[in-house]
């Protein structure tokens, strides 16, 4: 029943936030600006996310290899993309993650597929939060104080827990007294998982954040071309700036990001002199591009499943 309820919540949000934003936006306005959009872009930003896919998919074999697990780069590269079809359509942008992790259990121990998930997912975070605050000082001035301070915040707050977080000995010694199923010290479940993230060695992680900043950077781009498609003008390294609170805010419960990431990105561009019509259409031509992105998954997906299907059919 909670996780009813939770679902629920994730719609209310997309769908209250979309109405929200256009009831102050203008609906027919941001329609014109999507129709006027330049379809060159779009497909450019397009096949710079399917690119994404495969460096994604190249810092999770870096972190598999860390742990030893021999997991073909072509199953990883799979995943990531049956993973963002889900993440385009369940009411989380967690759900793609959780369905590596299942998926990747049946060929490797649970919590190294668990661990090196996770790992994944928060050394693309650190990485992103260090090049916001490397570039934060050229454009601060151009910013709101309120944006300086919300980066400033979710950039420090975000490395700082990741330090922790991989520092590893700390968090044991600070739950090691804690009930087994919830303590990161033991042989519990959750220490198991916490064993792999911490258990890739410094190489393996060093590996994923340098993979991590090329697909960052890529990231940035993606969201530049948006930008450009729809019209909003503002310099690459404008992006560089906003990208970390753009990506920060898909965590927030939604369906795939919708309503919130068009929010963000309405806040993040007014400094920039760029119309809140425009603003909208931006998150929604981002939104698009990764939902295409999933709908190519979809089909991995179906191939994949209908080939299992067939295979299993066979008489033996």
């Amino acid at each position: 029943m909670r996780k009813v309820w939770m679902n629920l919540l994730r719609v209310l949000i997309s769908v209250g936030a979309l109405a929200f934003l256009f009831w102050n936006v203008g609906l027919s306005d941001t329609v014109n600006v999507l129709l006027q959009a330049s379809l060159r872009y779009l497909l450019a930003a397009f096949a710079l996310f399917v690119l994404s896919m495969v460096i994604r998919a190249a810092r999770w074999y870096v972190l598999l290899r860390g742990l030893d697990a021999t997991v073909s780069f072509w199953r990883l590269l799979r995943l990531y993309f049956v993973g963002q079809f889900f993440n385009s359509f369940l009411p989380t942008s967690f759900g793609g993650d959780v369905v590596r992790a299942v998926e990747l259990t049946q060929d490797t121990d649970p919590s190294d597929a668990i661990g090196t998930v996770i790992l994944d997912r928060m050394t693309g975070l650190l990485v992103l939060f260090a090049m916001g605050l490397a570039v934060l000082p050229f454009y601060a001035s151009a910013l709101e104080p309120w944006l300086v301070r919300t980066l400033l915040l979710v950039s420090c707050v975000g490395l700082a827990g990741g330090a922790l977080v991989l520092e590893g000995r700390v968090l044991r010694r600070i739950t090691r007294y804690l009930p087994a199923r919830i303590s990161l010290a033991g042989q519990g479940t959750l220490a198991k998982v916490y064993a792999a993230v911490t258990g890739c060695g410094w190489r393996a992680i060093g590996g994923a954040f340098m993979v991590s900043l090329i697909f960052n950077i890529v990231n940035v781009f993606i969201n530049w071309l948006c930008g450009r498609a729809v019209g909003a003008h503002a310099g690459v390294g404008y992006f560089f700036a906003v990208t970390p609170l753009i990506s920060v805010s898909l965590l927030i419960p939604s369906i795939g990001g919708w309503g919130v990431r068009e929010a963000v990105s309405t806040a993040v561009f007014a400094p920039a002199r760029i119309e809140a019509s425009v603003a909208a259409a931006l998150g929604i031509a981002m939104g698009g591009v990764a939902l295409a992105t999933g709908l190519v998954g979809g089909l991995v997906y179906l191939g994949e499943s209908l080939y299992h299907m067939w295979d299993r059919s066979r008489p033996v």
